[in-house]
């Protein structure tokens, strides 16, 4: 092995390699890497295959902020590369990185002031959705506990059943996608504050919960619009497609499955998009949106004309079905929805059981009947009612 310290700077004017081109690459590769070389001549083509290619670089990052070193490991490793004539060129290379964090032993750090004050505000940040997620939660008990009590009295009183539209009026979904929010942003919160304090390195974890919460915070804000008719079109509509979408999209997922299966198995070994599961998943679904078309044909080998042959069949079948039958009854799905929305808003509102209960009411908020028997003694909670 060669332990050196080095900087590569690589220039590259023509296209295309000569003979002495290759050399020259694979001589580096050899002192880089330490690899097997294999050279072989094939019609006139030179062929250069590289087996077990394995380089390690260590190096550390300097945190200029906090005055601390981040070590870190990485390896890129590669099985096997072929270059020759008739190949892509492409090379596969995969990276693998380990973060340790090591304490730094000069006490003289300056710039503690701004890692204070950011400290500051995510503990800030978490007593703001502590707060919220004890009045969600509350708000949402005892909207559990008013739907039990008023299934009891239908059942017992009017000897009726309650439907399931009427007992989702009890619960409020705002409430809870705010909670979930609350709860990823807490977590996320003391990560945060443990990768700032240099005790943890979960910087994966933590950049999934914050950005999943500021995500659901995005589209709780949508919940205010829903009090204005013209701009609560789209919650409307949503929620009107949304079971005729969830029963389409099963089953059109079992067709999605079957393509991508028979393409992993039989174009796997002759397509780059092809030689995994998910990049099958994903290069299908880039399809569908019409997306590097051109691209996924023209990388097609066609060293087996059979294998060409069905290639072609599969991607006209797949874009063809997906594109002009699949893509626009969805869409049509949609439009649907839209449109019986907007002809139920001309038409009369129908009344459910709940809001006609509801209607036979004619007290007043301020006649007293709707206050419940008063405790001694009133928790935190209880002042917000």
């Amino acid at each position: 092995s060669i332990s050196e310290t080095f900087v590569v700077r690589t220039q590259v004017k023509r296209h295309g390699a000569s003979k002495e081109m290759i050399y020259y690459i694979v001589a580096r590769c050899i002192v880089l890497m330490k690899s097997s070389v294999l050279f072989s001549y094939q019609r006139g083509r030179c062929l250069v295959k590289l087996e077990a290619i394995q380089n390690a670089l260590f190096f550390n990052i300097y945190s200029i902020s906090n005055a601390h070193f981040i070590f870190m490991e990485t390896v890129f490793s590669s099985k096997t590369l072929t270059l020759k004539a008739s190949h892509s060129g492409k090379v596969r290379i995969s990276l693998h990185n380990r973060a340790t964090i090591q304490e730094c032993k000069d006490p003289n750090v300056s710039g503690h002031a701004e890692s204070y004050a950011r400290e500051l505000f995510d503990c800030l940040v978490v007593v703001v959705c502590v707060l919220s997620l004890l009045l969600c939660g509350r708000s949402v008990l005892r909207g559990i506990l008013l739907q039990h009590e008023y299934e009891q009295f239908f059942k017992h009183k009017l000897s009726r059943g309650v439907s399931w539209g009427d007992r989702m009026e009890f619960i409020n979904g705002w409430y809870i996608l705010l909670i979930i929010s609350d709860m990823f942003t807490i977590i996320g919160s003391f990560i945060k504050i443990g990768i700032e304090s240099k005790t943890l390195s979960s910087y994966d974890v933590c950049g999934i919960l914050l950005g999943t919460s500021t995500l659901l915070v995005w589209v709780g804000v949508i919940r205010y619009l829903s009090f204005f008719q013209k701009y609560n079109i789209l919650i409307v509509t949503l929620r009107a497609a949304f079971p005729n979408v969830i029963r389409f999209c099963c089953c059109v997922a079992a067709i999605y499955l079957g393509y991508c299966f028979c393409g992993w198995i039989v174009l796997g070994p002759y397509h780059t998009k092809f030689r995994s599961l998910s990049t099958v998943s994903e290069c299908l679904f880039s399809l569908i949106n019409g997306d590097d078309m051109f691209v996924t044909f023209a990388e097609m080998e066609q060293s087996s004309s059979l294998v060409w042959v069905f290639s072609q069949l599969y991607l006209y079948t797949f874009i063809s079905l997906f594109i002009y039958m699949v893509l626009s009854l969805f869409i049509a799905l949609i439009t649907g929805a839209y449109d019986t929305i907007m002809a139920q808003s001309q038409e009369q509102v129908r009344i459910t059981d709940l809001h006609a209960f509801i209607a036979q009411c004619t007290d007043t908020p301020c006649s007293g009947k709707f206050r419940g028997p008063e405790g001694p003694s009133c928790s935190f909670l209880c002042c917000c009612e």
